[in-house]
């Protein structure tokens, strides 16, 4: 059957602090990612990735949000691709040729290719063109030894995208172990997400025969679970893994927050799975980008402009066994009060 008229639809996964939104970012620099929508999924109740894609207009992006792609909020998955489908046949949004995902660092992505792959709502329009997994250079053999979703990220991958590996070192134990996992896939580099996106997209129609066998394993369990819009589907996460937002009103002095994050990841570092967020800080009228990874605190970046008139300072955290109201409590008098 041909395949022509269907969207092509890429997944961007990867573990927790991966750098899939810097890879989005750069992505959505090229030509090539014009006419582009972007849904983005987030663990937690309060989403911010959103406000860190700089380069789409807001009527393209879809905030998919309080959830994870592979548990209930698939049905937010197929609402929203079906919505983008009939606005963009309504000419209420700017025609799109192709679709990019990115989903939450703690996704499963058996169930979200399950869906793409075979619910009736999608099959006629959308395709599965590729997924693409970014696997952090600093922390991944430490995360593949950690957290089942990780490998499975790995193993479905169509390309595998090493990041941070200027701050790795050697990384040729990692890139086997990526190898033994995912035979197939091309293993690539990308240094603050900047890769050409020819070695990206167009990878052709998604083939599990390419995939190693537990692939086909998962994508059955998925499907013997029974989901269906309806019923909702009962995976957990990890039960210590949690999520809390940060937020402070008036602009704050970069340094004071400086030395709070450090403090917190020299101290709560192997618990602090992820920290991002935008600050509204003392003299700059953008909004400045904060990433963190367990111990590591990447440099400050500053976006274009801030996303809508709200300007105020938004941090998630996402931890392992984290004290939130101790993290809370050192934010406010370290860096509000």
């Amino acid at each position: 059957m041909p395949t022509t008229h269907l969207t092509p639809t890429t997944v961007i996964t990867g573990f927790l602090g991966s750098g899939k939104t810097t890879l989005l970012n750069a992505l959505l620099r090229h030509p090539a990612l014009e006419d582009t929508a972007v849904l983005v999924n987030e663990f937690g109740d309060v989403g911010i990735d959103h406000l860190l894609v700089d380069e789409l207009d807001d009527e393209a992006i879809v905030l998919l949000n309080a959830g994870c792609l592979c548990c209930t909020i698939r049905n937010d998955l197929v609402g929203a691709l079906s919505d983008l489908r009939t606005r963009r046949a309504r000419g209420e949004i700017p025609p799109f040729r192709r679709v990019v995902i990115e989903t939450t660092g703690l996704a499963d992505p058996a169930p979200i290719l399950h869906t793409l792959l075979s619910h009736e709502a999608l099959t006629d329009d959308f395709r599965v063109d590729g997924i693409v997994t970014t696997v952090d250079g600093l922390h991944g053999e430490r995360q593949l030894d950690q957290n089942i979703e990780s490998v499975k990220q790995a193993a479905v991958a169509d390309r595998i995208v090493l990041t941070k590996t200027d701050l790795a070192g050697d990384t040729t134990t990692l890139r086997e172990r990526l190898r033994a996992i995912n035979t197939t896939a091309s293993v690539l580099e990308a240094v603050s997400g900047d890769i050409e996106p020819a070695k990206l997209l167009d990878t052709g129609l998604f083939n599990l025969h390419d995939k190693p066998p537990e692939v086909t394993e998962w994508l059955r369990a998925v499907d013997q679970d029974g989901w269906s819009p309806d019923n909702g589907h009962h995976h957990r996460h990890d039960d210590g893994i949690a999520s809390f937002y940060l937020e402070a009103s008036q602009p704050l002095a970069i340094h004071r927050f400086v030395t709070w994050i450090e403090r917190l990841l020299e101290t709560e570092g192997e618990r602090v799975l992820r920290l991002k967020g935008v600050l509204d800080v003392e003299g700059s009228d953008a909004p400045i980008v904060v990433h963190g990874v367990q111990h590591v605190f990447h440099p400050l970046t500053q976006l274009s402009r801030w996303p809508d008139e709200s300007r105020r300072s938004q941090i998630v955290l996402i931890g392992r066994e984290l004290d939130e109201h101790a993290v809370r409590s050192s934010f406010d008098a370290a860096v509000v009060g």
